[in-house]
C-alpha cells in the first residue's frame, strides 16, 4: 500500500510560480511511475506531468509543456511539480498519483493510487 500526501499549493498572481511536493509512503517508491494529474470545477480530470520510476522518461500534456518541471528524490519518496508562468486556466485541485509500475504513463486508469489533492488557485 503506498500513500500519498500532496503539499505546496496555494494562491499565486498569474505568471508566478509554485512547487508542489508528494510525499509518498512505502518502500516500493522508488520502483513506481509517479504522475500529477489536475481537475478544474465542472471539469473532468485531466494529466498534466509523468516521470518513470528512474526519472526518465518524463511525460507533459500539451498546454504546460516549457512551463512546468516533473521531477522526483527516491531518496526521500518525493516527487515534485515546479510550475511557472501560471496562468489562471491552471487554477485546479492537483492530485499526485502512484502506477504501481515502473514506466510512466499518461493514462490515469495505469493509476493504483492517489493523494487528496492540493488546491491551486491563480489570479489574473
Amino acid at each position: 500500500q503506498v500513500q500519498l500526501v500532496e503539499s505546496g499549493g496555494g494562491l499565486v498572481q498569474a505568471g508566478g510560480s509554485l512547487r508542489l511536493s508528494c510525499a509518498a509512503s512505502g518502500r516500493t517508491f522508488s520502483t513506481f511511475a509517479m504522475g500529477w494529474f489536475r481537475q478544474a470545477p465542472g471539469q473532468e480530470r485531466e494529466f498534466v506531468a509523468a516521470i518513470s520510476w528512474s526519472g526518465s522518461p518524463t511525460y507533459y500534456t500539451e498546454s504546460v509543456k516549457g512551463r512546468f518541471s516533473i521531477s522526483r528524490d527516491n531518496t526521500k519518496n518525493t516527487v515534485y511539480l515546479q510550475m511557472n508562468s501560471l496562468k489562471p486556466e491552471d487554477t485546479a485541485v492537483y492530485y499526485c498519483a502512484a502506477t504501481g509500475r515502473p514506466a510512466a504513463t499518461m493514462r490515469s486508469d495505469f493509476y493504483r493510487y492517489w493523494g487528496q489533492g492540493t488546491q491551486v488557485i491563480v489570479s489574473s
